[in-house]
């Protein structure tokens, strides 16, 4: 036979540049984390490996703070957490209200849609706050709603809706709640059971300080009955929670069915992050993030920088800033990254262009972050 004419490629080792991550995510990760991920790989339904699941579900359920059984991580991103809830919870002809004032709001919209159900879509400007009186307007206007649907912490526009005040219009107009946590778990207050959330859904490469990939979730026992009372098939069969939940255990002590094959050390990592939480105190953490957006404002306004979102509804943890007039937006991230191994976000959809995103997520909410930040944005703008 002939040989191949392909040549052999001549590839190094890879040795990606040592980052400061200060954009929308991912995140600065802790270097125990990242070495989490180097210890020895087991199989997934290793008895030690099950135990360790275990502890991150004990672990996830104080970061949300709930008892929910049904708590878990998602084999995949946030993303994959949020079609997760909406494919199990939804089904084709059902009605949900979907709060959009960013981007992520209108993923919510799409997934509605593709799974067949009608979306009644509540807008608001990008940078304010989901208006809880417009909400209620949709909810009285549509009275067979099943789903109230909203981002709590808006990572295209750094803005904070009132959760609390939102499921409290969902249980009241007898609507399940799902809610987009992406940005806010570990980062500001989220009280899963006092607030009454059904559905919930983060990522680990936010204020969680993990490695992407994973997507921590949890559903109320109301959106349990939800799901096991469906009149169709779940329509992913990956993201099907009934498959799921037999894996991550159902408080019975039965024997865990194989469903697929977990993303073995990525979970160390989320584990050793969640550890690392708990270990600071989710109070702590939320103190600590709204510590270092004060300071970071108080050097971005010295620089004449404004922001996008009122005072009132900002986001510690995500930072968007209108870009000064005259300046190439990303002429100044590049040098900020090529000169300050830097990384600030660009702007989304309506904010492209026009604002920067600044992230202080877990690990990278630090004074030394701030303080290059503040140095290295201060001297890029002077030579521009």
């Amino acid at each position: 036979m002939p040989m191949s004419t392909l040549l052999k490629p001549s590839i190094q080792p890879f040795f990606p540049p040592q980052r400061t991550l200060m954009g929308p995510g991912p995140s600065d990760v802790y270097p125990s984390v990242l070495a989490a991920q180097a210890k020895p790989t087991l199989g997934h339904l290793d008895p030690v490996f099950v135990g360790m699941m275990d502890e991150v579900k004990s672990l996830l359920q104080y970061a949300f703070q709930t008892q929910n059984e049904m708590t878990l991580a998602v084999s995949a991103p946030g993303s994959a957490g949020m079609e997760a809830c909406f494919v199990n919870l939804v089904e084709p002809g059902e009605k949900v209200i979907v709060c959009r004032n960013g981007v992520f709001g209108e993923r919510m919209r799409q997934n509605v849609e593709r799974v067949g159900a009608i979306a009644v879509l509540v807008d608001n400007d990008w940078g304010l706050p989901v208006d809880p009186k417009a909400v209620e307007a949709a909810l009285q206007a549509n009275p067979d709603s099943k789903f109230l649907a909203f981002v709590h912490a808006e990572t295209s526009t750094g803005a904070r809706s009132d959760a609390k005040a939102l499921c409290a219009l969902a249980k009241q107009y007898d609507c399940l709640s799902i809610v987009d946590a992406v940005t806010s778990l570990g980062g500001i207050e989220l009280r899963v059971d006092e607030w009454g959330i059904d559905a919930i859904y983060s990522g680990s490469q936010k204020c969680l300080s993990c490695v992407p990939g994973l997507s921590p979730l949890s559903f109320s026992a109301a959106a349990v009955e939800k799901l096991k009372a469906r009149k169709t098939p779940v329509q992913s069969w990956f993201l099907d929670q009934t498959l799921v939940m037999a894996y991550w255990g159902n408080g019975s002590g039965a024997k865990r069915s194989y469903h697929h094959t977990a993303p073995v050390n990525a979970l160390y990592a989320l584990h050793e992050s969640l550890r690392l939480l708990a270990e600071e105190g989710l109070e702590a953490a939320w103190a600590r993030h709204a510590a270092m957006h004060l300071e970071l404002r108080d050097g971005l306004e010295k620089l004449g920088i404004e922001f996008v979102v009122p005072a009132e509804a900002r986001l510690p943890q995500l930072n968007a800033v209108y870009i000064p007039a005259g300046v190439d937006d990303a002429a100044v991230r590049s040098q900020l990254l090529q000169d300050y191994n830097l990384e600030i976000g660009a702007g989304l959809g309506a904010l492209a262009g026009k604002a920067w995103r600044i992230g202080l997520m877990g690990y990278a909410a630090r004074r030394e972050n701030i303080a290059l930040l503040l140095q290295a944005l201060g001297n890029v703008l002077a030579k521009k």
